[in-house]
């Protein structure tokens, strides 16, 4: 096989990426960059937490389980865990919104059977547009979200006339990276960060306050990137799908930064 044939199959061969969270996900994304030639860095960021209102939560999981709602949003897949932790389940009357396919996909995973996701604009805001096309008249509708989500979704469909309970599921809380880890993206020795949400962002620029100009930071979504560059971060790749497929496939068509010599016939 030669140098460039290596490098058609396995577009990353020579990348260190960062992988900012942990867990199965972690896992999952960290399979999938070695399987382009990459070597993965799994460096939680961010961790969840139970929900300082516990009550609040187990009261509308409970309403949710008696049918009293029309519609559930999941806004992540931590908000799967949530519910699968909690052993809930969804009436078959009542209809599930995921915000895009990654979610979508954690539900079926767990046994959740999903009405809807959004076909254009997989965030808070196009799901509750494609909902308020779809249901004209009011309905009853529990939105899960974390502690720091913005409350666009809930907002939009309260607007539009619906009956909605918005409950905090979980916290979202930063996790220290090792010395090591914070000594090699200030070296340049990690040549890509994954940055996957807003909390990712806002602990990239605060852990990582020095980022050498030749390290490709990719966002998930145009969303993402918004908030990435609204925290400080300079990002110069955005995945045009909100999907861990996408973002690997936009970093898989930069070069890496004085690879040349490494691939040269």
């Amino acid at each position: 096989m030669t140098a460039s044939e290596t490098k058609t199959d396995r577009p990353l061969d020579g990348w260190r990426v960062l992988v900012p969270r942990g867990g199965p996900w972690g896992d999952g994304v960290a399979a999938s960059l070695r399987a382009q030639g990459a070597v993965p860095v799994v460096a939680p960021l961010i961790n969840f937490a139970p929900t300082n209102d516990q009550n609040a939560l187990d009261a509308a999981l409970e309403r949710l389980q008696e049918g009293h709602y029309d519609w559930l949003t999941v806004t992540s897949a931590t908000t799967v865990d949530v519910l699968f932790a909690h052993r809930v389940k969804v009436p078959k009357r009542t209809r599930i919104a995921a915000v895009g396919e990654t979610t979508a996909a954690a539900l079926a995973a767990v046994g959740y059977e999903v009405a809807l996701v959004p076909e254009l604009d997989n965030s808070a805001a196009g799901m509750a547009a494609q909902m308020i096309a779809l249901e004209p008249e009011s309905r009853r509708i529990l939105s899960l979200r974390s502690e720091i989500a913005k409350p666009v979704l809930s907002v939009s469909l309260e607007d539009a006339g619906h009956d909605v309970d918005s409950v905090v599921a979980y916290r979202t809380v930063g996790v220290p990276v090792t010395d090591r880890i914070r000594r090699d993206v200030e070296n340049g020795r990690i040549n890509a960060i994954l940055i996957t949400s807003g909390s990712v962002a806002g602990q990239v620029r605060e852990q990582f306050p020095e980022i050498p100009d030749t390290t490709l930071l990719a966002a998930i979504g145009p969303r993402t990137a918004k908030d990435a560059r609204k925290a400080g971060l300079p990002i110069s790749a955005v995945a045009d799908r909100q999907t861990v497929d996408a973002l690997i496939e936009t970093v898989s068509h930069f070069t890496l930064p004085h690879a040349s010599d490494e691939f040269a016939p």
